[in-house]
């Protein structure tokens, strides 16, 4: 609309470090990882799953016949809670779900109409229609909720052990053992409290990129065995693990077929310890070609959106797991997937959702390679976006920073290592983007506030200042990667004002609703068209705006309560003082036109639904944006415009950032703008092809050239 608004904006222990230790927290089943049978014989496995939850609730799923399913609801009880939470380690169950709180699981429904008296070792042991005769649909998987105190001397029974429980190449060149990441060198496993090596007699490179894959790395490639030779001769082996035959398609080398070395075996291995050469991927460059991650708060994290046309869309988790989403770690550059995440783990998107179903083998090199069924509208929403963390390479990132003095480990005063001195960095300059830098090095998610004077913390151990002027786009690996000064220049060196972060496992993101902007209609005032340009009139250009919290937090102001100021305009307090840019381009990129720029009030105008709202702006109301909910802005509210009272008729580019200044963190400051083509003819205006942020590719960008006017909007 034409009247720019301000506000246009528990798998309980699968052991496998690696691919495989994926819990289930959303609406699908977990990666089909099948116990030995003799763990199978001796226990029934139990595990609480769905999303979302905390540790001791949940889904209640069984492992039977080697596959997982659920309990229906029918006469479900707190007895039965009782019995299925001391199972799970828990002293008691405090309650009971149905109707699938925790999401709709897959598979089997292998239990009904269960009736515990309450003493049962397990719900086996309970009464029930018998394994798998049920007559209920997963709407009405049951859950429990155990109270958050572990049974005195629990053994976990649901722990299902795997004997590999490290996997690591050390390579034998001295300048190799150096250099992160190490991409070549001999196959070690964890054994006992040392490593030991895996015979290499009928080793393949589908082994190879077995073991690549749980590293990090996309690809393998082939190695001089000859340059080991000599070295292994040399070297006393003991060859734990022999007989690896890996398919190629499997996210942990625990899950191919081989065998162990047993204790005082005589086993001869015939050959040499494995080596193994990994070729690294395009590391950290997850935003080129068609697929891309958004919305994690670490590298090689995220939710999975791909290109179609133009538009970036998402993908469904129905029947999401660890090969398809280890084809879409491998297709940008990272190793094999380390979970396949559901129910919208990493946001929800905003758009089309292009993919449902999709059943990758392993193999293929892109996930538009694999099958999968087209979306209707009954299909799928955002609530179910598939999501991906992927094995990355080991870089030792965080071994050359760390936070100190603060009130508990997500925050504290920066201090970084320059040679071999550790020491604070100057607070001079120091903004959001710096922080976030930070948070990523050190693996603790998003940088919820960039803090400038740490007085407040804890100064007893407090070093000199070694690094100043850092100045970071935000988006490196780690703080040596910014700019900054060659020689430590701070006026205000002093410990009380040494850099310091606040870090947060999530962040909100903020994104703006393009076709809102595009549909607006009567966007001159009324009196317009009747004005005697340009004696005592301004002509001015007003639009809807609508932005959306798509992100994993609540989106808050930097400000307190105390800092905001009365706005007479629109009769309330305003929480930022800037918080939208628009402008009118022209097509070198020129500002022609300047939107005006108030203070902003934030609030919940809507949300989604079983979203409910927390925020408004009447009465000093708290303020914010909901995750699940927007603030919308209508073109017909004054005190928010652009003046193009002196500008000519012509064609030009509408832009509009939110958050411009990133004054509050967010997950994704990429989807924060938006442009549209803009046709000017004097009287009126025609909007076309509205893309917020990245969602300008390069097919998008040949669009901004052409101005077929389909979209008329009048100027007010």
């Amino acid at each position: 609309m034409c009247e720019l608004q301000p506000y246009t904006l528990l798998v309980l222990g699968l052991l496998l470090p690696s691919c495989l230790s994926q819990t289930t927290p959303s609406n699908s089943a977990s990666p089909s990882v099948t116990p030995s049978p003799t763990a199978q014989a001796d226990r029934l496995l139990v595990r609480l799953s769905g999303y979302p939850r905390k540790h001791n609730e949940g889904r209640v799923e069984l492992f039977h016949k080697g596959e997982w399913g659920t309990i229906c609801d029918d006469d479900f009880s707190i007895k039965n809670a009782n019995v299925l939470c001391r199972q799970l380690g828990f002293v008691e169950a405090t309650g009971w779900t149905h109707s699938a709180k925790y999401g709709k699981g897959q598979g089997k429904i292998w239990l009904d109409n269960v009736n515990c008296n309450g003493g049962e070792k397990s719900v086996e042991n309970c009464q029930s229609r018998g394994w798998g005769n049920s007559d209920c649909t997963h709407d009405e998987d049951a859950g429990v909720v155990c109270k958050d105190e572990r049974i005195p001397g629990f053994v976990d029974s649901n722990v299902i052990e795997t004997k590999i429980e490290a996997v690591r190449l050390r390579p034998v060149v001295s300048t190799a053992k150096r250099k992160r990441p190490v991409t070549e060198g001999v196959v070690e496993v964890r054994y006992k409290d040392g490593w030991a090596q895996v015979c290499d007699v009928g080793w393949t490179v589908k082994n190879t990129r077995v073991v690549c894959g749980m590293l990090g790395f996309p690809h393998e490639r082939k190695v001089n065995k000859n340059f080991y030779k000599l070295y292994l001769e040399r070297q006393k082996s003991f060859y734990y693990v022999h007989s690896v035959a890996c398919t190629g398609t499997e996210v942990h080398l625990a899950a191919c077929p081989l065998e162990f070395n047993k204790p005082n075996s005589t086993f001869s291995c015939g050959g040499s310890a494995a080596v193994v050469s990994c070729m690294p991927g395009p590391l950290f460059m997850q935003n080129t070609g068609n697929v891309r991650l958004k919305g994690g708060a670490r590298v090689g994290e995220g939710r999975v959106e791909v290109l179609k046309g133009s538009e970036w869309g998402t993908v469904c988790d129905d029947r999401w797991n660890l090969q398809s989403a280890s084809v879409v770690c491998r297709e940008l550059g990272f190793g094999c997937a380390k979970e396949a995440l559901t129910g919208a783990r990493m946001g929800q998107g905003m758009g089309p959702i292009y993919m449902n179903e999709v059943k990758c083998v392993g193999t293929e090199k892109s996930i538009w390679n694999c099958p999968f069924k087209n979306i209707t509208s009954e299909d799928c929403q955002h609530l179910e976006d598939a999501a991906v963390r992927c094995n990355v390479p080991y870089l030792g990132l965080e071994n050359s920073i760390r936070i100190v003095g603060g009130r508990s480990g997500y925050e504290g005063r920066v201090e970084v290592q320059v040679g071999s001195k550790w020491g604070t960095v100057c607070s001079a300059g120091w903004t959001t983007k710096e922080a976030m830098v930070v948070c990523r090095q050190l693996g603790l998610g998003y940088s919820m506030h960039a803090v400038t004077e740490t007085w407040y913390w804890d100064s007893s151990n407090v070093t000199e200042m070694v690094l100043s002027g850092v100045k970071c786009t935000g988006s490196e690996m780690s703080l040596s990667q910014c700019q900054h000064h060659k020689i430590v220049s701070c006026q205000r060196a002093a410990a009380k004002f040494a850099a310091g972060v606040i870090c947060s496992e999530t962040a909100s993101d903020l994104a703006l609703n393009a076709s809102l902007v595009q549909q607006t209609e009567d966007c001159l005032s009324k009196s317009a068209s009747q004005a005697n340009w340009p004696y005592g009139h301004r002509r001015l250009l007003r639009f809807s705006s609508q932005i959306n919290n798509i992100g994993r937090a609540d989106f808050r102001p930097k400000a307190g309560r105390h800092s905001w100021v009365w706005h007479a305009c629109h009769g309330h307090y305003h929480s930022m003082d800037i918080f939208t840019h628009y402008d009118l381009l022209n097509s070198n990129g020129t500002k022609v036109a300047e939107g005006h720029k108030a203070s902003f009030c934030l609030e919940d105008t809507d949300c989604q639904e079983g979203v409910s709202k927390r925020y408004e702006c009447a009465n000093f109301g708290d303020q914010g944006i909901t995750v699940g909910c927007w603030d919308l802005y209508r073109h017909d509210i004054d005190c928010q415009w652009i003046d193009i009272t002196d500008v000519k008729p012509g064609n030009y580019i509408l832009q509009i950032v939110i958050n411009p200044n990133h004054e509050v963190a967010e997950s994704d400051f990429s989807n924060n703008a938006m442009k549209c083509n803009c046709k000017y003819d004097g009287h009126r205006i025609w909007l076309h092809n509205c893309h917020t942020g990245d969602a300008f590719s390069d097919e998008a960008e040949k669009k901004f050239e052409k101005y077929p006017g389909q979209t008329s909007n009048k100027i007010s």
